[in-house]
């Protein structure tokens, strides 16, 4: 298989899960652009442990020749998706680099798949999205009831977001319009190992660990459904494997919380004192509640998750603080920059 951004948080659990878990005999063709959040640390080990099974490229999924030349090389059976540009707060400072990524660069990846496999192999194929519950825009707070089905319209509010939908929209329509076998799963927020730390909980603990303030959002009360990055590796694999192809499936965790609920239990569960939080300025265009159906996977796949918040957020903490000198490393330079002009003076 081809895995697109596999040196990203949840594309680097992902090869590990494949590698290491769902199946001895699979060889996994890692393609990474290696921008800020690709980082060759989270696969660390994997060449040395899998030498016959992983096969690294640093390349863009919008460069056609490049695809063109790991197709051609490559006898594939299935792609799975993950390459794309993902925080909000990035698409507001530079929407375009979302659109060249996560549109065109979708687009690019399913004109290669689509060329170099034969029409009479696509029943033994499958091409993978993975997007997000943000293609869905936002809940009302006052009816929890409510909840993202794979019917919900698509509501997208940011740019990235945006970027997320439309690229759904060209996987659905390659679909419909060649029958080629095309699948889309549509996650809720993901916490676990190698997240980068400009995400909210390993954010939170790096600030926490450093007694600086921990920076919220409006009033904090934005609430997410929190699934644990394993689950969702787990639900992609059997999504793969069982889905027939033009299906959408959403992925959550069972998990709703408020950001401040989150803040305050990392904050407990480090020792320190809530006078950390330090309130800034909200985000523009910020979605106050996202929570997922995930009734159609456990029908129709037998797939729920296997891990709750309260037991995986104590040991998520622990990798971070185990794994001090990985965080290090990432924060320093360009992210550093990055975060002084995101919430520097706000």
């Amino acid at each position: 298989m081809l895995v697109t951004g596999g040196c990203g948080f949840i594309g680097a659990n992902f090869v590990r899960f494949v590698l290491g878990q769902a199946d001895p005999q699979c060889l996994v063709l890692n393609l990474d652009k290696m921008t800020y959040a690709g980082n060759a640390e989270n696969l660390a080990g994997i060449e040395q442990a899998c030498p016959d099974r992983y096969r690294f490229f640093r390349g863009d999924i919008c460069d056609g020749e490049l695809l063109d030349r790991i197709f051609t090389e490559h006898t594939l059976d299935a792609v799975i998706n993950f390459a794309a540009e993902s925080h909000v707060d990035r698409s507001i400072v530079n929407p375009n680099l979302f659109i060249e990524t996560n549109v065109l660069g979708t687009a690019t990846l399913l004109r290669a798949a689509r060329t170099h496999w034969p029409e009479d192999t696509w029943a033994r194929r499958k091409f993978l999205q993975v997007s997000t519950d943000e293609v869905y825009g936002s809940l009302p707070e006052d009816d929890p009831s409510q909840k993202f089905t794979e019917r919900t319209p698509l509501c997208p509010h940011s740019p990235y977001s945006a970027s997320k939908a439309s690229a759904d929209l060209i996987v659905q329509a390659t679909c419909d319009t060649y029958g080629f076998p095309t699948l889309i799963t549509r996650c809720s927020n993901n916490y676990g190992p190698y997240q980068f730390p400009e995400k909210l909980i390993p954010l939170m603990i790096n600030n926490a660990v450093h007694d600086q303030p921990l920076p919220v959002y409006g009033d904090g009360k934005n609430v997410r459904d929190w699934l644990y990055v394993e689950d969702h590796c787990e639900a992609i694999w059997t999504v793969l494997n069982q889905a027939d192809p033009g299906e959408v499936y959403n992925i959550g965790g069972n998990n709703e919380m408020q950001n401040i609920e989150i803040v305050r239990m990392l904050l407990d569960a480090l020792g320190k004192p809530h006078s950390l939080i330090t309130y800034v300025t909200d985000r523009l265009g910020h979605d106050r509640r996202y929570a997922i159906d995930a009734t159609k996977i456990t029908t129709d796949c037998g797939w729920e998750p296997k891990h709750t918040f309260a037991q995986k957020l104590p040991e998520t903490i622990d990798w971070y603080l185990a794994n001090s000198a990985w965080v290090e490393h990432i924060v320093s330079g360009e992210y550093r920059q990055y975060y002084d002009m995101m919430y520097g003076g706000r």
